[in-house]
């Protein structure tokens, strides 16, 4: 995702933002068609499908796109869809959707973390790449390795999304800024334009196409087969329904149950799963409602640990501790190089630095900071912290944000880290580059005049934010397996970021793209061999 916000503090204008996805081909007319989509939960309620995918965002269309190849598929989704809305669509408009939120109805619900740091999170179909900045890059490929996935699967499931909504920039007066300054800073080498996830200097791919329209994961809906495909929008999963399996203890999904979003109503609506003759052949509910959501989902329908369900008096089903854990979020910081707000057009990301053996991130967009100025932040992220956090319950309504916690620089390793960050900063917000673009002579742009580590150190600890890569709360191992099953039950998969362990690449909107494909693709294949047994 990526989201802008400035926050001043102490003469320091702090800057963030999520991180998206690229483009470089149409989609072919053929496959121009958007399936169903309704707002009205009679049209849903008491219906059955082969499977329920909960949460419309980044992983959740590719999934439900490929799933419907062969299935009928019901899409839920909290929030409403983007289409028509030109502060989603235009790039000239980018950011302004972010400047008012709201609590039911917003495109992105905002929340607080229990370290104090503002945050947001996407509540419309297309999720983060509805939202961000567009900016398109792979995982490395030893993460992929790490996570044991099928390299030539994931190439063709890149390529898949590649193939549809990821496009090569043409990069504007800013961006060729952005990209001196990094390369003054010390950013090398220079690599051009690169997909890849590779150390240096980079232009990446975006969602954005040459008539600066934005393409979100719900365009990869027109990839599916539209008479397999319901989509429910503003209605939000208020838990997974179990039944017993075979008349034993063992607990197997059954449906959902959920409400408006729009807290007109506390009516609850049920949808099923379909039952065919043999159990073994049933479709799943797969949870893609990302890193906040999905470990809520799991919590309030009794699966995480039997103490903290018991304080809000949800029976439990699974005491399963991993749920909400291993919370993570890359620790930021940003400088403003501009002296004062201006009226400059909002510009997205499409260069990146990456650095410090891949351990720093860093980009620049012009940002708006209301509807009539924006700010010009340089900015980087600590792309694999060690400090880690935990999501619990605050409530027992859905639309209503869980507690979380990240522990932004509790270790000392990345206090360490966001020095080393900070200072590149400063070298990249002295380059020649950018004082000539701002008009000013070199060096007299200075934000950052720290001389001692513990002022760096100082700086820090004040001026970090979110870069809203967050992740995990149902990792791989500890909450599901590795074909993304939820341990202790049957029929219930997790995919989304609430998987990763670590964010992958410069950010993680491209490798859940792909990872909505390759999972459709493996659970396809899963049929299959049950279907030839």
């Amino acid at each position: 995702m990526e989201l802008p916000q400035v926050i001043h503090g102490n003469g320091i204008a702090v800057f963030f933002f999520l991180v998206g996805w690229s483009v470089c081909f149409p989609i072919p007319p053929q496959e121009r068609t958007l399936p169903h989509m309704t707002s009205n939960v009679n049209e849903v309620s008491g219906k059955s499908f082969d499977y329920i995918i909960v949460g419309g965002g980044t992983a959740g269309c590719p999934l439900v796109a490929t799933l419907s190849e062969r299935f009928s598929v019901l899409l839920v989704e909290r929030g409403g869809s983007p289409y028509g809305n030109p502060l989603i669509l235009d790039k000239k408009f980018y950011g302004l959707s972010l400047l008012q939120t709201d609590e039911y109805s917003s495109v992105a619900q905002s929340f607080v973390s229990e370290d104090g740091i503002p945050n947001l999170r996407g509540r419309v179909l297309g999720g983060s790449s509805a939202l961000n900045g567009g900016f398109y890059s792979r995982a490395s490929w030893d993460f992929v390795k790490q996570v044991g996935w099928n390299e030539e699967m994931v190439k063709n499931a890149y390529n898949w999304v590649e193939s549809r909504v990821v496009f090569t920039p043409e990069l504007t007066p800013w961006q060729t800024v952005a990209e001196f300054s990094f390369l003054e800073a010390g950013i090398l080498p220079y690599n051009g334009y690169s997909l890849e996830h590779i150390e240096g200097t980079k232009v990446g791919g975006s969602v954005f196409d040459n008539r600066g329209k934005r393409h979100t994961s719900a365009d990869l809906l027109m990839a599916g087969n539209p008479k397999n495909i319901k989509v429910l929008l503003n209605a939000t999963v208020k838990n997974v329904i179990f039944r017993n399996k075979d008349n034993r203890t063992e607990k197997i999904a059954h449906g959902i149950r959920f409400i408006k979003s729009d807290g007109s109503s506390h009516k609850v609506h049920e949808a099923y799963l379909n039952q065919p003759n043999n159990s073994n052949s049933m479709g799943d509910v797969i949870l893609a409602a990302g890193a906040l959501g999905s470990p809520q989902i799991l919590m309030l329908s009794g699966i995480g640990s039997y103490e903290h369900l018991k304080s809000f008096d949800l029976p439990l089903l699974v005491d399963l501790k991993g749920v909400g854990y291993g919370m993570k979020d890359s620790p930021g910081v940003a400088v403003l190089v501009d002296s004062k707000p201006q009226k400059r057009q909002p510009d997205t990301p499409q260069v990146v630095g990456i650095t410090d053996n891949f351990n720093i991130i860093v980009e620049s967009g012009i940002l708006p900071i209301s509807f009539n100025q924006t700010r010009i932040p340089i900015a980087a992220k600590l792309a694999f912290p060690a400090s880690k956090g935990k999501l619990e319950l605050s409530n027992t309504d859905p639309r209503k944000n869980p507690s979380v916690k990240f522990n932004y620089l509790a270790k000392e390793e990345d206090s360490r880290g966001c020095i080393r960050l900070a200072k590149l900063l400063q070298r990249v917000e002295r380059s020649q580059s950018i004082a000539m673009f701002l008009g000013t002579q070199k060096h007299k742009n200075n934000v950052l005049v720290m001389t001692s580590e513990d002022e760096w150190r100082k700086f820090c600890k004040e001026n970090v934010r979110t870069f809203y890569h967050y992740h995990g709360g149902c990792l791989v191992g500890s909450v599901v397996d590795r074909d993304y099953k939820v341990h202790g039950v049957k029929g219930l998969r997790v995919v989304d970021g609430s998987t990763f362990s670590e964010s992958p690449g410069t950010n993680p909107m491209a490798t859940l793209l792909m990872l909505g494909r390759y999972q459709g693709k493996k659970i396809l294949e899963e049929r299959k061999q049950i279907v030839t047994n």
